[in-house]
């Protein structure tokens, strides 16, 4: 079973190897050049503060 792979930027087909997941150099550069820009985020999820060595664990 193959699948065909399509290229996150300009949805072509992506088959070349070299440039995988784009289809082409333009496409990987546009992609970063996007990162570059902050047009993607990678989301994240604050933890409560921790405020170490000042507060005695509890028994």
């Amino acid at each position: 079973m193959t699948t065909k792979k399509t290229c996150p930027i300009c949805r072509k087909a992506a088959d070349e190897a070299r440039y995988l997941p784009f289809c082409s150099k333009r496409c990987a550069d546009v992609d970063l050049q996007r990162w570059f820009a902050g047009s993607y985020a990678v989301p994240a999820v604050e933890g409560p503060e921790r405020e170490d060595d000042e507060t005695p664990p509890e028994a």
